[in-house]
Formats: C-alpha cells, sequence, structure tokens
C-alpha cells in the first residue's frame, strides 16, 4: 500500500522520517520530495509498505507530533492530471 506522509516541517531530514517508518516494518519504496531550488523538503513524502504495516502506521502516526507539526498521514491517492493551458 501506499502511503501519503504530509505537514512534514520543511527541517525534516529524509533519514528521519525513513527511520521513523522503518521502526514499523520494511519500506518497500521511498519517494523524499524536495525544492528545486532550495534543496529543502517540501513537506511531504511517499512511502509503500506491506498493507498490514500500512494500517498500523496510518493509526499511529496521523495526528502525532513530529518536529512540532501534526503528521498527515493517509493512502495515497493517484495523481490527477492537470490540465494545460496553451499560450499564444
Amino acid at each position: 500500500m501506499k502511503l501519503y506522509i504530509g505537514n512534514l516541517p520543511f527541517s525534516s531530514t529524509e533519514s528521519e522520517v525513513r527511520s521513523l517508518l522503518e521502526g514499523y516494518g520494511e519500506l518497500q519504496s521511498f519517494d523524499w520530495l524536495t525544492d528545486r531550488e532550495t534543496g529543502r523538503c517540501r513537506g511531504f513524502c511517499f512511502a509503500e509498505m506491506d498493507n498490514s504495516i500500512a494500517d498500523t502506521v496510518i493509526k499511529d502516526l496521523n495526528g502525532k507530533d513530529f518536529g512540532g507539526r501534526a503528521l498527515k498521514v493517509n493512502v495515497a491517492r493517484p495523481r490527477q492530471q492537470r490540465r494545460r493551458e496553451r499560450w499564444y
């Protein structure tokens, strides 16, 4: 199951978040998103885990304080296509 982990502090690091999640079990994939210009955390990431582990992660971490912010953890939704506007 792919999870969305949001409301991360911009000062958080990939290793901090990865360690937090690996405390529950093996990560099948982990997508750390950073700002192109600053290299800082964009405030969210994605992690893929076994379904039973992912359910526990959602229950335990959703709303939990992490770096002074309440985490938002839920099942990731498929990305919606953006409508491109043409400029003439």
